[in-house]
This record gives C-alpha cells, structure tokens and sequence, in this order.
C-alpha cells in the first residue's frame, strides 16, 4: 500500500487529507436524515454519535481506497 500525494491546483496534498474532506461531505445527508428521523431524540450524546458515525465513514472511505489500492 503506498499513498502518493495529490497534486491539487499546484499544492501537494496527502491523500487523507482530501479523505477527511470527502467523509465529511458525505456526513452532511447522513445528519440531515438523522434529523429528519429524529434519531437524535434518542441518543444520550448528539456530538458523540455524530462523530462516531463520521469515524465510521472515514474508516470506510480509507479501508475501499486501501483494497482498491491494492487491487492495482
């Protein structure tokens, strides 16, 4: 596994770095649906849970781009 870094408009970025930006993108419907639902209403700790669930995506997000590393 090896991780370059990314050239973004002229600045070399590592690669976690636009993986922290892409979970917490993806993290925004995930809250909006929770609000809508009112999962919140039931969770002891509404901070927590939602960093949690964004720990839970960033995870994902890095294990797919490790395997689809791999793979290459």
């Amino acid at each position: 596994m090896s991780f370059t870094e990314v050239n973004l408009f002229g600045v070399y970025v590592a690669p976690i770095s636009l993986m922290i930006v892409a979970a917490w993108l993806l993290l925004l419907p995930l809250r909006w649906a929770a609000v809508r639902v009112g999962i919140f209403r039931h969770v002891w700790h509404p901070a927590l849970f939602e960093f949690a669930i964004y720990m839970i995506v960033l995870s994902a997000i890095v294990l797919s781009a490790t395997r689809w590393n791999a793979g290459n």
